[in-house]
């Protein structure tokens, strides 16, 4: 074997087991969610790998009513946002935290409302991805999920 093909193979070997270890001593908490209401949900508001916290998408929905909020983008936007605040806070952070954000919209024509009032509250610009889906539920207008480092 050449000594080239011996540094590759070495390589590959140390990154396949450093990979698999990583995953293995990662603990992984799915936690519950502060909302009693939907404790029985099939899904975790975060879940916890390490340091990471993958938080589930919100939607402009105000959780003390239960019902969508008024005020067309614009308005849920800032419910979505402040439901994310909500769940950061359980976990001891902020929006500050947040590295990562998935951005669904209902339609593309709402592009330029949502980002003026997400703008306000994103400042520390963590990446982002954003697109159109129809069919969100409760006929959101948006729903965002976040990644957030603690």
């Amino acid at each position: 074997m050449k000594p080239i093909h011996r540094i590759f193979l070495f390589i590959l070997t140390v990154g396949i087991c450093t990979t698999s270890y990583a995953q293995d001593t990662t603990e992984i908490v799915f936690h519950k969610s502060h909302e009693v209401k939907k404790q029985n949900a099939p899904f975790s508001d975060a879940v916890q790998a390490g340091n990471l916290f993958f938080l589930a998408g919100q939607i402009g929905m105000d959780h003390t009513t239960r019902t969508m909020v008024d005020g067309g983008i614009k308005g849920e936007t800032e419910q979505v946002i402040k439901n994310i605040e909500a769940v950061l806070a359980q976990h001891d952070m902020k929006l500050g935290n947040v590295v990562k954000c998935t951005v669904i919209l209902s339609t593309m024509e709402d592009f330029g409302d949502f980002n003026e009032v997400y703008s306000k509250f994103f400042t520390k610009k963590p990446a982002r991805t954003t697109f159109a889906a129809s069919g969100l539920a409760r006929d959101a207008k948006i729903e965002i999920e976040v990644v957030a480092v603690r």
